[in-house]
Protein backbone atom coordinates (compact mmCIF):
# COMPACT_ATOMS: atom_id res chain seq x y z
CA UNK A 1 0.00 0.00 0.00
CA UNK A 2 1.36 3.28 -0.98
CA UNK A 3 0.97 6.38 1.77
CA UNK A 4 -0.40 8.32 -1.29
CA UNK A 5 -3.61 6.22 -1.33
CA UNK A 6 -4.39 7.51 2.12
CA UNK A 7 -5.40 10.62 3.53
CA UNK A 8 -5.95 8.75 7.42
CA UNK A 9 -5.08 5.86 9.81
CA UNK A 10 -6.73 4.98 12.27
CA UNK A 11 -5.81 3.21 15.33
CA UNK A 12 -6.28 0.59 17.79
CA UNK A 13 -5.21 1.14 21.33
CA UNK A 14 -3.97 -1.81 23.43
CA UNK A 15 -2.07 -3.81 21.84
CA UNK A 16 -1.34 -1.63 19.49
CA UNK A 17 -0.41 1.28 20.59
CA UNK A 18 -0.14 0.82 24.43
CA UNK A 19 0.87 -1.49 26.58
CA UNK A 20 -0.09 -2.32 30.84
CA UNK A 21 2.63 -1.71 32.88
CA UNK A 22 2.72 -4.70 35.30
CA UNK A 23 0.22 -3.39 38.12
CA UNK A 24 1.01 -6.76 40.38
CA UNK A 25 3.97 -5.30 42.75
CA UNK A 26 1.68 -1.96 43.44
CA UNK A 27 -1.79 -3.91 44.21
CA UNK A 28 0.14 -6.35 46.42
CA UNK A 29 1.05 -3.08 48.72
CA UNK A 30 -2.01 -1.53 48.21
CA UNK A 31 -3.60 -4.37 49.66
CA UNK A 32 -1.38 -5.11 52.31
CA UNK A 33 -1.53 -0.96 53.57
CA UNK A 34 -5.18 -2.41 53.98
CA UNK A 35 -4.50 -5.09 56.04
CA UNK A 36 -5.16 -7.74 53.12
CA UNK A 37 -1.32 -9.60 52.41
CA UNK A 38 -2.31 -11.63 49.47
CA UNK A 39 0.81 -13.01 47.12
CA UNK A 40 1.73 -11.75 43.56
CA UNK A 41 0.14 -15.18 42.56
CA UNK A 42 -3.45 -14.39 43.64
CA UNK A 43 -3.55 -10.71 43.17
CA UNK A 44 -2.52 -11.56 39.38
CA UNK A 45 -5.28 -13.96 39.36
CA UNK A 46 -7.46 -11.49 40.49
CA UNK A 47 -6.28 -9.11 37.94
CA UNK A 48 -6.89 -11.79 34.95
CA UNK A 49 -10.57 -11.47 36.67
CA UNK A 50 -11.25 -8.09 36.33
CA UNK A 51 -9.44 -7.88 32.78
CA UNK A 52 -11.79 -10.65 31.42
CA UNK A 53 -14.95 -8.75 33.28
CA UNK A 54 -13.73 -5.29 32.15
CA UNK A 55 -13.09 -6.24 27.76
CA UNK A 56 -16.44 -6.80 27.14
CA UNK A 57 -17.43 -4.23 28.77
CA UNK A 58 -15.41 -1.36 28.24
CA UNK A 59 -17.55 0.70 26.06
CA UNK A 60 -20.44 0.87 29.02
CA UNK A 61 -17.97 3.54 30.62
CA UNK A 62 -18.94 5.92 28.15
CA UNK A 63 -19.64 8.55 30.24
CA UNK A 64 -19.26 9.70 34.29
CA UNK A 65 -21.72 8.06 35.85
CA UNK A 66 -21.27 4.89 33.45
CA UNK A 67 -17.91 5.01 34.25
CA UNK A 68 -17.87 4.92 37.84
CA UNK A 69 -20.53 2.27 38.12
CA UNK A 70 -17.78 0.30 35.99
CA UNK A 71 -14.80 1.05 38.03
CA UNK A 72 -16.95 0.23 41.13
CA UNK A 73 -17.98 -3.20 39.75
CA UNK A 74 -14.36 -3.96 38.61
CA UNK A 75 -12.59 -3.29 41.59
CA UNK A 76 -15.60 -6.08 43.16
CA UNK A 77 -14.77 -8.51 41.09
CA UNK A 78 -10.56 -8.08 41.64
CA UNK A 79 -11.83 -8.11 45.22
CA UNK A 80 -13.85 -10.92 45.10
CA UNK A 81 -11.28 -13.01 43.17
CA UNK A 82 -8.69 -12.07 45.95
CA UNK A 83 -10.82 -12.85 48.73
CA UNK A 84 -10.38 -9.19 50.15
CA UNK A 85 -13.44 -7.97 51.96
CA UNK A 86 -13.03 -4.25 51.34
CA UNK A 87 -15.00 -1.52 50.54
CA UNK A 88 -15.19 -2.08 46.75
CA UNK A 89 -16.26 2.05 46.74
CA UNK A 90 -13.00 3.15 48.54
CA UNK A 91 -10.95 0.78 46.75
CA UNK A 92 -12.20 1.12 42.80
CA UNK A 93 -10.21 4.33 42.27
CA UNK A 94 -6.90 3.41 44.06
CA UNK A 95 -7.16 0.22 42.01
CA UNK A 96 -7.89 2.34 38.64
CA UNK A 97 -4.75 4.25 39.42
CA UNK A 98 -2.36 1.52 39.88
CA UNK A 99 -3.37 0.51 36.12
CA UNK A 100 -1.08 2.00 34.17
CA UNK A 101 0.57 1.90 30.59
CA UNK A 102 3.22 2.53 28.22
CA UNK A 103 3.97 3.15 24.57
CA UNK A 104 5.05 0.30 22.75
CA UNK A 105 8.25 0.42 21.23
CA UNK A 106 9.21 2.29 18.03
CA UNK A 107 5.14 3.68 18.03
CA UNK A 108 5.82 7.29 18.94
CA UNK A 109 8.19 7.11 16.14
CA UNK A 110 5.60 5.56 13.40
CA UNK A 111 3.00 7.80 14.39
CA UNK A 112 5.55 11.14 13.73
CA UNK A 113 6.25 9.46 10.17
CA UNK A 114 2.47 8.95 9.58
CA UNK A 115 2.00 12.69 10.26
CA UNK A 116 4.71 13.64 8.14
CA UNK A 117 3.64 11.82 5.00
CA UNK A 118 0.50 14.35 5.96
CA UNK A 119 -1.66 11.69 6.84
CA UNK A 120 -4.73 12.62 9.56
CA UNK A 121 -4.49 9.85 12.77
CA UNK A 122 -7.30 8.86 14.77
CA UNK A 123 -7.48 6.25 17.63
CA UNK A 124 -10.63 3.99 17.67
CA UNK A 125 -10.37 2.32 20.77
CA UNK A 126 -12.90 -0.40 23.04
CA UNK A 127 -12.09 1.76 25.93
CA UNK A 128 -14.02 3.51 28.37
CA UNK A 129 -14.17 7.29 29.11
CA UNK A 130 -10.33 7.60 30.32
CA UNK A 131 -8.76 7.11 26.95
CA UNK A 132 -8.07 10.45 26.27
CA UNK A 133 -6.65 11.07 29.39
CA UNK A 134 -4.63 7.60 29.36
CA UNK A 135 -2.85 9.02 25.69
CA UNK A 136 -2.47 12.64 27.20
CA UNK A 137 -0.21 10.59 30.55
CA UNK A 138 1.97 8.22 28.06
CA UNK A 139 2.40 11.66 25.69
CA UNK A 140 0.48 10.76 22.23
CA UNK A 141 -2.65 12.83 22.09
CA UNK A 142 -0.49 15.42 20.50
CA UNK A 143 0.16 13.11 17.19
CA UNK A 144 -3.73 12.38 17.17
CA UNK A 145 -6.24 14.08 15.37
CA UNK A 146 -9.42 12.15 16.86
CA UNK A 147 -10.02 9.81 19.85
CA UNK A 148 -13.02 7.52 19.90
CA UNK A 149 -13.82 5.55 22.73
CA UNK A 150 -16.60 2.90 23.52
CA UNK A 151 -15.90 2.61 19.83
CA UNK A 152 -17.85 -1.70 20.29
CA UNK A 153 -15.95 -2.94 17.78
CA UNK A 154 -16.14 -5.38 15.64
CA UNK A 155 -19.35 -2.69 14.45
CA UNK A 156 -17.90 -0.22 12.36
CA UNK A 157 -19.76 2.93 14.10
CA UNK A 158 -16.55 3.78 16.05
CA UNK A 159 -14.22 3.95 12.61
CA UNK A 160 -17.08 5.75 10.43
CA UNK A 161 -17.61 8.40 13.43
CA UNK A 162 -13.40 9.02 13.25
CA UNK A 163 -13.41 9.58 9.72
CA UNK A 164 -16.14 11.70 9.48
CA UNK A 165 -14.70 13.70 12.26
CA UNK A 166 -11.46 13.76 9.95
CA UNK A 167 -13.50 14.49 6.56
CA UNK A 168 -11.96 11.28 5.46
CA UNK A 169 -13.52 8.89 2.59
CA UNK A 170 -13.27 5.24 4.04
CA UNK A 171 -11.71 4.15 0.93
CA UNK A 172 -8.80 6.28 1.97
CA UNK A 173 -8.43 5.16 5.16
CA UNK A 174 -6.54 2.17 7.08
CA UNK A 175 -7.18 0.64 10.12
CA UNK A 176 -4.01 -0.76 12.05
CA UNK A 177 -5.56 -3.25 15.02
CA UNK A 178 -3.86 -6.50 17.01
CA UNK A 179 -7.37 -7.99 17.14
CA UNK A 180 -9.96 -9.78 15.21
CA UNK A 181 -12.37 -6.84 16.74
CA UNK A 182 -10.12 -5.02 14.70
CA UNK A 183 -10.38 -6.77 10.92
CA UNK A 184 -13.93 -7.06 11.65
CA UNK A 185 -14.47 -3.14 12.52
CA UNK A 186 -12.29 -2.46 9.41
CA UNK A 187 -13.87 -4.93 7.06
CA UNK A 188 -17.52 -3.46 7.77
CA UNK A 189 -16.72 0.00 7.82
CA UNK A 190 -14.68 -0.62 4.49
CA UNK A 191 -11.71 0.64 5.13
CA UNK A 192 -7.91 -0.89 4.47
CA UNK A 193 -7.13 -3.00 7.55
CA UNK A 194 -3.27 -4.06 8.86
CA UNK A 195 -2.18 -5.68 11.80
CA UNK A 196 0.05 -4.62 14.78
CA UNK A 197 2.85 -3.79 15.33
CA UNK A 198 2.88 -0.04 13.69
CA UNK A 199 6.19 0.39 13.40
CA UNK A 200 6.46 -2.86 10.62
CA UNK A 201 3.10 -1.56 9.12
CA UNK A 202 4.49 2.21 8.43
CA UNK A 203 7.59 0.62 7.05
CA UNK A 204 6.01 -0.84 4.65
CA UNK A 205 4.28 2.00 3.58
CA UNK A 206 5.89 2.99 -0.04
Amino acid sequence: MRAADLDAVTLDVYGTLVTLIDPVPELVDILAARGVERTPETVLSGLRAEIAHYGPRASEGRDEESLARLQLECAGVFLQTVEADLDAGEFAPVYADALRFEVLPGVSEALERLRALGLELAVVGNWDLTLRDQLERVGLAPLLGVVIHAAKKPAPDGLLAALSDLGVDRARALHIGDNEVDDQAARAAGVHFAWAPVPAVVSRLE
